[in-house]
């Protein structure tokens, strides 16, 4: 037989993004992210400069953790029986107002002649929006992805989705420090509207996503159906449970603004540096990963990503150069990326399509507000122990969550993709 009858034809990397809705998929969700995190470095640093508290910072994570989670099954309930759409228009409608709000007040701050104590604690309040609007956002666009690409794509698709979701991670918070330290807050939140206005208007090119699950049962018996399917899934619940505990033990992110203005002393600036040079590891990992994938095997190329993801956090801890922090900042990043990739390719293979928003906001409870939650926990230690100290505390914890799990799941080990896809190789013992 000739040569060319024996090769094998090349994997298509752009195969997604063939996909008409995918592409629409991926500029919601990039001007979405560009603009939420663009905001979170802009009022990470205006309330520590207010402030000049580590606690306050945890507290901002706090303020958008509790209402994530808590009505986080009720938004996967939601958008298992809702028209995905409509529902994100309505989202997004949310955290444009609550944005508008944060302009205002920011702007009225900078009168001399007002009274500046009200400005934290309505901030705070419109991040506790913003919380709402995500318990409800991650299960639609979930979902919305599930349907966008067929199911032998989902890999390759997680890698786009991924790397469109880092990109903005780099653009928002170099955007936001850039311009906040040159421009003002006033001019920074102008663009983050703007920006805003662009992912709502991407969200109407989106087809109509019609539910594909009608509940004949009563709202908490569905919500049951969500939760016994994840925790009757070995490889879901661990997936979901390494995920939360590293970054609730490894989540420096929150302390940036102390490292840039005490430790580091780059201001605003090298903040927005610092915060985008953990997104560059991760999308250009991400970009490599479109081409060689990290799903031969998956768990064992999880383990392997979440410890090099700790090592980081420790290594960043004990840097007291800029340079070497970054180069530090870029390998967490890099490593996270991977595990990201490995985490989202294992949940859109494992859920059925009836319950993806259920499934999505159990994952959310477990992952989604982890960077909040281990925002609180490191502000907090940062209070307690020292903000160096409780970051090497965080990185070292997160190796001991590895260790853990590496002796809990042994036979998940070997499993290659195709194996991760058969309910018997990754059910619960």
């Amino acid at each position: 037989m000739s040569e060319e009858g024996n090769s094998q034809p090349k994997p298509d990397s752009f195969a997604a993004l063939r996909y008409k809705d995918f592409r629409s998929y991926l500029g919601m969700r990039f001007f979405f992210t560009f603009a939420y995190q663009m905001q979170a470095v802009i009022i990470g640093f205006y309330i520590y400069q207010l402030t000049k508290s580590a606690f306050a910072l945890g507290l901002v994570g706090l303020c958008e953790a509790i209402p994530a989670i808590g009505i986080a099954m009720y938004g996967g309930y939601v958008a298992d029986k809702s028209e995905k759409r409509k529902m994100l228009l309505t989202i997004s409608c949310l955290v444009f107002f609550a944005s508008i709000v944060m302009f205002i007040v920011t702007m009225k701050s900078m009168n001399p002649y007002l009274h500046k104590g009200w400005i934290v604690p309505i901030i705070y309040f419109m991040i506790f929006l913003n919380g709402l609007a995500r318990a409800f956002y991650g299960p639609a666009t979930f979902t919305i992805y599930a349907q966008s690409i067929p199911k032998e794509l989902y890999p390759n698709g997680s890698t786009w989705s991924s790397s469109s979701w880092q990109i903005a991670s780099i653009l928002g918070p170099a955007a936001g420090g850039l311009i906040y330290g040159f421009y003002g807050i006033t001019i920074a939140f102008s663009v983050i509207i703007v920006i805003l206005l662009l992912s709502i208007i991407l969200i109407y090119l989106l087809r109509s996503y019609p539910p594909v699950f009608i509940p004949k049962e009563d709202i908490w018996t569905s919500l049951k159906e969500g939760l016994s399917f994840v925790f009757n899934s070995k490889m879901l619940i661990w997936a979901m449970s390494l995920d939360l505990f590293s970054v609730f033990f490894g989540g420096a992110v929150a302390l940036l603004p102390v490292f840039a203005n005490d430790i580091l002393k780059v201001g605003s600036e090298g903040l927005g540096i610092m915060r985008a040079i953990s997104s560059l590891g991760a999308v250009l990992t991400m970009l490599a990963m479109a081409r060689f994938s990290p799903m031969g095997k998956p768990w064992r190329n999880l383990l392997i990503a979440v410890t090099g993801f700790g090592l980081s956090i420790i290594c960043f801890g004990l840097s007291r150069s800029f340079y070497l922090s970054l180069v530090f900042l870029f390998t967490e990043g890099a490593f996270d990326s991977i595990s990201v990739i490995i985490r989202g390719t294992i949940m859109q293979l494992l859920t059925p399509d009836r319950m993806r928003g259920r499934v999505s906001a159990v994952n959310s409870m477990f992952i989604g507000s982890s960077n909040e939650i281990g925002a609180f926990e490191s502000g907090t230690a940062a209070k307690l122990l020292g903000t160096v100290t409780s970051v090497i505390f965080g990185g070292t914890m997160t190796l001991a969550i590895v260790t853990i799990t590496f002796f809990k799941t042994k036979k998940l080990i070997p499993l290659s993709l195709n194996q991760i896809q058969a309910p018997e190789a990754v059910a619960a013992e």
